[in-house]
């Protein structure tokens, strides 16, 4: 291996954004290209990673390029590259604000630079020539603000396809909806013999908002301080927000609707589906044996969507909608993130759907915002019947808006709901057992009123 491809291959394990932690590596290559070369320069790399079990995954990796260290950006360095006349050092270019201005200099542009290839939407002003500011915090993606008016998001891991972030904005940005962050621009890289793969977007930065998370639990805050009154009689109350969040769901799937392709679900879909939702019950039985106790009730919620007749439109849907994909401006709700799961395949993420999968992840957040902080006093029963409060009265205002927005009925009769909604409370035991195990209860209490019908 180079040098570069060796450096690669000890720094990347360790990024955020790195999908494959504690996979053993059967090897790497990386092949890359100056984007800019200015000082510092600009390169950018994919790095394509082969595991043991036969898996290969590729990767975004752009890099700056100083001739001397620089202490300011220690925390960003990737490595030292010797050469004849010594050595150069590779910084995460994402992290280095003086290698942030070339992104957004070639899509005002719509250059091609070798296999990469940049598509402004020319509806708004792409602002060049400021460079953009990482936000922190991010898993799967890396993103860069650019003053107060457009954000940059370079998807890490290359799959080749349209991302569905891409697409789904572009739909909407065309229907006028008015509840998301309208697309700038994106970019994309040339795969051989394959679709390019989409390798960031650029939309309008919100500035001045507040996520949905923050705004739900601040709420729920208020009401454990308030001893004797109940969630409708405290100053934070948020369910008029979680109704008008509804509306703004049902509007964006309503346009998805519209402008996208939609089809009638036939009937080998709900078997399909109930069989998707079994396999990874008993995937996560191996990993949570907690979920054992509600496994007979899980089994009855998915045989139940085997045989039901309620009717199914697939369509395009968001595919991960929670608290955390959503900000409250002055002037209403920006739905955010339209990839679905990262972890899914490509493909997967752009397959038609039902939005009932949205409603359920977005009920579930509602679970999550009123019981995280129960984790830290499991026994308070008193706390717990105002959580169980809180998130039935949001839960119930959110279905609301949504039923009157799209002029249909939410029930929690709805065999379909409660499945997808248990479906995810089972994922979320896997993830609460392999990375916050004392977070476990709030899923598991979830499925105890999930499959006792409650």
């Amino acid at each position: 291996m180079s040098a570069l491809t060796d450096i690669l291959a000890d720094w990347m394990p360790g990024q955020r954004w790195f999908a494959s932690k504690g996979r053993e590596w059967a090897g790497v290559s990386e092949e890359g290209f100056f984007l800019d070369q200015s000082d510092p320069a600009l390169s950018v790399h994919r790095v394509r990673v082969s595991y043991t079990d036969g898996v290969t995954e590729t990767y975004l990796v752009p890099l700056s390029w100083r001739s001397a260290p620089a202490e300011e950006l220690a925390s960003a360095l990737v490595g030292a590259v010797p050469g004849a006349s010594g050595s150069t050092y590779a910084y995460d270019a994402m992290r280095d604000r003086d290698a942030t201005v070339p992104w957004l200099t070639h899509l005002v542009a719509a250059s091609t630079v070798g296999p990469m290839h940049f598509h402004p939407a020319g509806v708004a002003h792409i602002p060049e020539g400021l460079p953009g500011d990482i936000i922190s915090g991010e898993q799967s993606n890396t993103s860069l603000v650019y003053g107060e008016s457009a954000i940059l998001k370079l998807f890490r891991r290359l799959e080749p396809g349209l991302n569905p972030d891409v697409e789904i904005h572009d739909a909407l940005r065309q229907a006028d909806n008015q509840h998301i962050a309208p697309l700038l621009a994106h970019i994309e890289i040339d795969e051989p013999g394959q679709e390019p793969s989409t390798v960031a977007m650029l939309q309008t930065f919100v500035a001045n908002a507040s996520d949905g998370w923050r705004l739900a639990t601040s709420s729920v805050r208020d009401l454990y301080a308030e001893g004797d009154l109940h969630a409708d009689e405290v100053g934070g109350d948020f369910a008029g927000e979680s109704e008008r969040l509804g509306e703004a769901t049902a509007s964006v799937h309503a346009d998805l609707a519209r402008v996208l392709p939609t089809e009638e679900a036939g009937r080998d879909w709900y078997t399909a589906v109930s069989e998707q939702m079994n396999a990874r019950l008993e995937a996560a039985l191996a990993v949570v044996p907690d979920l054992a106790a509600h496994a007979e009730g899980l089994r009855a919620l998915y045989a139940a969507v085997a045989g039901t007749d309620e009717p199914v439109v697939r369509q395009r849907v968001h595919g991960d909608l929670h608290l955390g994909q959503v900000l409250r401006t002055t002037t209403g709700w920006i739905v955010l993130d339209f990839e679905g799961e990262p972890a899914r395949p490509l493909a997967s993420r752009r397959e038609l759907d039902t939005p009932l999968r949205d409603v359920a992840g977005m009920l579930r957040s509602f679970d999550y915002a009123a019981r995280h902080m129960l984790v830290e006093q499991p026994e308070d029963q008193q706390r717990a019947y105002r959580a169980q409060e809180w998130a039935e009265r949001n839960r119930q205002a959110f279905c609301a808006g949504y039923s009157a927005a799209h002029g249909v009925t939410l029930s929690s009769d709805s065999a379909l709901l409660r499945a997808f909604e248990a479906d995810k409370a089972v994922y979320e035991c896997v993830y609460e057992a392999r990375n916050r195990p004392n977070w476990l209860m709030i899923p598991l209490s979830s499925l105890s009123r999930l499959t006792s019908g409650d």
